[in-house]
């Protein structure tokens, strides 16, 4: 007796002999639909164009799995920012990581830590008192950090420093780039496309200021932060300035770029 998979089977047969690829299984579709998140946690809001060209895929592939991953709630479609003057006809449409999205990529301790933070503050007396105490923790915690990056900094030429920490940063798990301001001329910027601590540094901005003096530091100029994962932009961004007197950092809130 045969069965009606067999007859399926021969009838397929002459198909792929004829050329023509099989259907990718579901793992496959899965580890691809991965790869497609991925480079957008590695390299912040993207075209289907720029995640195509980057994986080596077409762009029709990439929508189909941008589309899935919108329906599941770990990518969402945003209007591409636009720095200096905007040309004409609509902006090109962009995918970023939603919060569901970037708890898949190793947040599962926030809420401790939240509540760590939360406990710090109020055992030195709640307010300004506590308040000022999360932002002490988090001095200490970026300066310890931070020595790790210091030698990979000073050891590089003073043109390739903010490279240099972006790639310590990187190996700490943040995918951090450097690359030219919108007027390269002016400086550069520091681009964290992904913070394992963004939930936290929500409700704790301290977190996101020490930061930001800590690469004041380490760099040795001022610095400005343009915009925050933890405030809902898909990328951390801080602007190093070419030519500064000025050692403090800026972390007075966010600015549009």
């Amino acid at each position: 007796m045969k069965y009606a998979s067999d007859n399926q089977g021969s009838a397929a047969k002459p198909a792929a002999a004829a050329g023509v690829p099989p259907v990718s299984t579901h793992d496959d579709l899965r580890g691809t639909r991965n790869r497609v998140a991925r480079s957008i946690l590695d390299h912040g809001p993207s075209t289907a164009a720029a995640v195509a060209e980057r994986l080596g895929l077409t762009q029709a592939a990439v929508r189909r799995h941008l589309d899935t991953l919108v329906a599941e709630g770990i990518v969402e479609p945003r209007e591409q920012r636009v720095y200096g003057a905007r040309g004409r006809g609509r902006p090109a449409k962009v995918f970023a990581l939603t919060d569901c999205g970037r708890d898949a990529f190793d947040q599962a301790y926030d809420q401790l830590a939240a509540d760590a933070l939360r406990w710090i503050a109020q055992s030195a007396g709640g307010g300004v008192m506590g308040e000022a105490a999360v932002a002490a923790f988090a001095r200490a915690r970026l300066a310890a950090q931070a020595a790790g990056y210091r030698e990979a900094v000073e050891a590089a030429a003073p043109e390739s420093r903010t490279e240099a920490l972006a790639k310590a940063l990187t190996a700490d798990g943040y995918a951090a780039t450097a690359r030219s301001a919108p007027n390269p001329q002016q400086g550069e910027q520091l681009c964290q496309h992904h913070c394992p601590v963004a939930h936290v540094a929500e409700q704790f901005p301290q977190l996101c200021e020490a930061e930001t003096e800590v690469f004041s530091h380490l760099l040795g100029t001022h610095v400005q932060r343009l915009a925050t994962i933890a405030h809902g932009d898909g990328v951390c961004t801080t602007f190093i300035p070419k030519k500064t007197t000025t050692a403090s950092a800026s972390t007075s809130g966010r600015k549009p770029a």
